[in-house]
């Protein structure tokens, strides 16, 4: 009876800490695809899972930050979504590549076309962004959820360090440390790869002229050899010739 007592209460406290954490792992958030780093660009990708049983997730609209505007927002296109992308004036002035940037982008939008997300199921919303903040640490980035029952949820409350998570909390980017070249580092690469063809080079012009002192070499064996060879022939010839004339005079005597 004991064990059975144990056993029940332990399955009731299991389905209660699962109860407890579901919305955790429901809500919308963003995740980028690879780093995101200070200064870079990126491609995040907005996750809304469907948290009800009875309705399809048919709008996503996510706010982008004012106190970080950014320069450069490119949602990609999702079959069954039609995307629309809001803009604005920068609260504060924005510099981008020696330019100076009078509007950004301040919210997308998506609508489902069809069915949208299905109770059991999630969808990934990419965007490419940049460039990002040297001057922070995370972008907040306020979504609403909009379900085909018309119940409308707000993913807006920014989750506050050292303290628990909220009901509804809004996504929020990491950002990594700043790289050296923020569009990848191609420029580092192509001198290592010009070092390396450099490199070939010289060790296949040493190459070939390690070769062709060797052919030189051989050359001048060969040449020695045959010009030996010839004389000797010549000596053996006129030996000979000597050799008979005494035997010739030897004869007639």
């Amino acid at each position: 009876m004991k064990v059975s007592r144990i056993a029940a209460a332990g399955a009731v406290s299991g389905i209660a800490v699962l109860a407890l954490s579901a919305p955790a792992f429901a809500h919308v958030s963003v995740q980028p695809e690879g780093a995101a780093a200070k200064g870079g660009y990126a491609v995040v990708d907005f996750k809304v899972p469907n948290e009800r049983d009875n309705a399809s997730t048919t709008k996503l609209e996510v706010n982008f930050p004012t106190d970080h505007p950014l320069a450069s927002v490119m949602p990609q296109p999702v079959p069954g979504w039609k995307a629309v992308v809001t803009k604005g004036k920068p609260a504060k002035p924005l510099e981008s590549h020696g330019k100076q940037i009078t509007e950004v982008v301040t919210k997308v939008t998506w609508t489902a076309d069809g069915k949208g997300v299905e109770p059991g199921y999630f969808q990934k919303f990419p965007v490419s962004i940049g460039a990002l903040p040297e001057d922070a640490d995370q972008l907040v980035f306020k979504a609403i959820q909009t379900y085909s029952n018309k119940e409308v949820v707000r993913w807006i409350e920014v989750p506050q360090e050292g303290q628990d998570e909220p009901d509804t909390p809004a996504p929020v980017l990491k950002l990594s440390a700043a790289e050296d070249d923020a569009h990848g580092g191609s420029g580092s690469s192509d001198a290592k790869a010009e070092d390396t063809g450099a490199d070939a080079q010289n060790t296949a012009a040493d190459t070939s002229s390690s070769d062709s002192g060797s052919g030189d070499g051989s050359d001048t064996t060969a040449r020695v050899l045959g010009i030996v060879g010839i004389v000797v022939g010549a000596a053996g010839v006129a030996y000979g010739v000597l050799a008979g004339r005494r035997r010739n005079s030897g004869t007639a005597a």
